[in-house]
């Protein structure tokens, strides 16, 4: 496990910062309340970085705070299902290697199988599942909507995610300025 310091900590603030700030970027699917949001890149990006912790809370604390301030109110059964997606990635967070330099083609691959089954488990099968049980919502309703969520995210994800990812492990691999002196 990782330690849990300033740099999870920052990453938890300034990750939850851009998620809300990208609440309001959505392009939309034709689904009622159901857009592509490239926020989600973001949770992604920084859960592969810095782990599950810092991609729960920044599903958690983003989407919340993002409905709040947008929208006046908190859907929870949407929240919920954003942490777990952070979760998801994040256990995989040392076998991607990204601060070591070592995102590669075959870490892209294993990503991308990752986040498209943690989006499967957290738009097809939690966030309905919260819908009915929460809102009483129709069944009918909330499946077509947690689909389109589910292909809206891991085209965002897949893209957006994997293109900083690669990027910010060249850097990082490079780069020894963040580590703590002895």
């Amino acid at each position: 496990m990782r330690k849990f310091g300033i740099r999870e900590i920052v990453a938890i603030g300034i990750g939850t910062a851009l998620f809300v700030v990208l609440t309001e970027v959505q392009i939309p699917t034709g689904i009622p309340n159901t857009s592509l949001q490239p926020r989600m890149a973001v949770l992604g990006f920084l859960a592969a970085v810095f782990g599950p912790w810092v991609g729960a809370i920044i599903g958690l604390l983003g989407h919340a705070l993002g409905d709040a301030i947008f929208y006046g109110s908190v859907w929870w059964s949407w929240v919920f299902p954003e942490a777990v997606v952070g979760i998801a990635i994040g256990m995989f967070s040392k076998k991607f290697a990204v601060m070591e330099g070592g995102f590669d083609k075959k870490n892209i691959i294993l990503f991308n199988i990752v986040q498209v089954i943690a989006n499967a488990v957290a738009w097809i099968g939690l966030a309905p599942v919260l819908d009915i049980i929460v809102y009483a919502e129709p069944a009918n309703k909330v499946f077509i909507q947690g689909v389109f969520a589910f292909i809206g995210d891991i085209v965002i994800v897949g893209v957006l995610g994997s293109l900083l990812l690669v990027a910010y492990s060249k850097v990082a691999g490079k780069s020894s300025s963040l580590k703590k002196e002895d």
